[in-house]
């Protein structure tokens, strides 16, 4: 298995645990806060996995 597939499927499950957190935190403005934050800071982590390279 290669570094990128560890690290996407590390990233993955650091958003499955982010929308878990965000379940939980229902109800609660700051914890709902602070982890729709963790959520998208996940995502932007994942936006180089997407992207296309390009060469020069």
């Amino acid at each position: 298995m290669s570094n990128k597939s560890i690290n996407l499927i590390g990233w993955i499950l650091f958003v499955i645990s982010a929308i878990g957190f965000i379940i939980s935190s229902v109800g609660s403005f700051w914890a709902m806060f602070g982890s729709l934050f963790f959520f998208i800071a996940c995502l932007v982590f994942l936006i180089p996995f997407f992207r296309k390279e390009k060469k020069d």
